[in-house]
């Protein structure tokens, strides 16, 4: 679990195994005490439900207004009721994460990934090639839309709507599906930029089914 501090450099996580600190972002990370209320109960919430804190709550704590702003858009999209399951939206995150080659995005919400849909192997398949991973028509199709919204929104015409009403898909989820891969390529960026690493918890998370 990234440990929370405060200083000049960069925050440091303490990997299992005694190994030496690796940092988590190259930008300062304050200690848990010193944040504000608000966002240091959410951070608390976080850690009590998954066992550890997920780094990106740490790193962009650095920026308390753009913390607040950031999960806010995040809870907006990704835990709303609509046409897209839970599993569906992290997919078009792990996906469009790939293009962007984005390590901290595709590892986390690929873990998210594989609970979701109780399948170890396709955060995986989907972050390589989800052409090849063993998706649904409909779902297939909503990586096709996301996939053309990451790479060339400028060529987005009816067809491309076109393509998801087959699947149940409205105009409504294709805006879901656009703000999911916008949002995620800001976060893609931000988190190649300020350097920051996923957790090691993240990378073993829903790969083993739990006993029983």
């Amino acid at each position: 679990m990234g440990q929370m501090q405060q200083g000049q450099g960069s925050a440091t996580q303490q990997p299992p195994g005694g190994e030496p600190d690796r940092p988590i972002s190259r930008y300062p990370v304050p200690a848990l005490q010193d944040l504000p209320d608000d966002m240091r109960q959410r951070i608390l919430a976080v850690q009590e439900k998954a066992g550890f804190v997920p780094n990106v709550f740490l790193a962009l704590a650095h920026r308390p207004a753009e913390f607040r702003a950031f999960f806010a858009y995040h809870d907006a999209l990704m835990d709303k009721e609509g046409g897209l399951t839970r599993g569906e939206r992290e997919m078009i995150v792990v996906a469009t994460s790939a293009v962007n080659q984005c390590l901290y995005c595709v590892v986390a919400h690929g873990a998210i990934l594989r609970i979701y849909e109780k399948q170890p192997l396709l955060a995986d398949q989907v972050a390589v090639n989800y052409r090849k991973a063993d998706l649904p028509p409909r779902q297939r199709a909503i990586l096709d839309f996301a996939m053309t919204v990451c790479t060339a929104s400028h060529a987005i015409g009816e067809s491309d709507f076109d393509a998801l009403r087959p699947h149940g898909l409205s105009d409504e989820d294709a805006w879901d599906i656009a703000a999911i891969v916008a949002f995620f390529g800001l976060s893609n960026r931000m988190a190649n930029t300020i350097g920051m690493r996923p957790n090691d918890e993240l990378f073993l998370m829903g790969r083993v089914p739990k006993a029983r």
